[in-house]
């Protein structure tokens, strides 16, 4: 079985591994992510309780993306269900679609349940006004894939990548990478953020882009909170 932090890192970085061969379960796979959200169905869902802490800045450039790890205690609660927050990355493009619109980018902020439940709460971005939490973080990615660097006198708090509504779209899908393993929850934010193209733009000047297309839903219904 493959630990957390595997699962986590393949997550993380949306692509394949070059030397690795795609499992055949990112082919026939029926509950695959990221997907185009074209038909919710409005249900009472809990809501979400981010009680999020800022923690030293500790980010690493693995070659596809740039992490942020946290070890703070920093959770998500839902209903009776809390789970820890164990980092955020960033995809190009977004992934995850609404209504057949591709976003340019979005977060991954990646969690787990006390049980082993794994949980992505997903942040997209529409291009627009620039972003002060992204302008703070890019100037901070290591200039080389050389594991993981604490910042001095810097903070991550993963509640200011968060838009002000907590509305969301919720549905079971899988890792983005092979071995594509399924039976992660996806949390999408309704509520886009916006960055500035300059910032997309330095992003995409370092990282190729990192995510898979948007997958098949194969009979999965989307929820949609309030």
């Amino acid at each position: 079985m493959r630990t957390w932090n595997a699962w986590a890192l393949l997550l993380m970085s949306g692509v394949a591994s070059a030397s690795s061969p795609e499992s055949p379960l990112c082919r026939l796979g029926s509950r695959q992510s990221p997907i185009d959200i074209v038909a919710p169905v409005k249900q009472k869902l809990p809501a979400l309780e981010f009680r999020y802490h800022a923690a030293p800045l500790r980010i690493a450039n693995d070659g596809h993306t740039a992490r942020v790890r946290f070890a703070n205690g920093s959770r998500l609660v839902i209903g009776k269900e809390i789970y820890t927050l164990e980092q955020f990355h960033f995809h190009t493009p977004g992934g995850d679609r609404i209504a057949g619109e591709e976003f340019p980018m979005a977060a991954h902020l990646l969690h787990r349940s006390r049980s082993g439940q794994l949980l992505a709460v997903v942040v997209l971005f529409r291009q627009g006004a620039e972003n002060p939490t992204l302008a703070a973080l890019w100037p901070r990615i290591p200039v080389r894939a050389d594991g993981a660097h604490a910042v001095v006198n810097a903070t991550a708090d993963a509640s200011q990548l968060l838009p002000a509504s907590r509305a969301y779209y919720r549905y079971e899908g899988s890792l983005t990478a092979s071995p594509c393993t399924e039976g992660v929850t996806w949390l999408v934010m309704k509520q886009p953020m916006e960055l500035s193209a300059g910032q997309l733009a330095d992003w995409r000047a370092r990282f190729a882009d990192n995510i898979r297309a948007p997958q098949p839903l194969r009979g999965r219904i989307v929820q949609e909170s309030p």
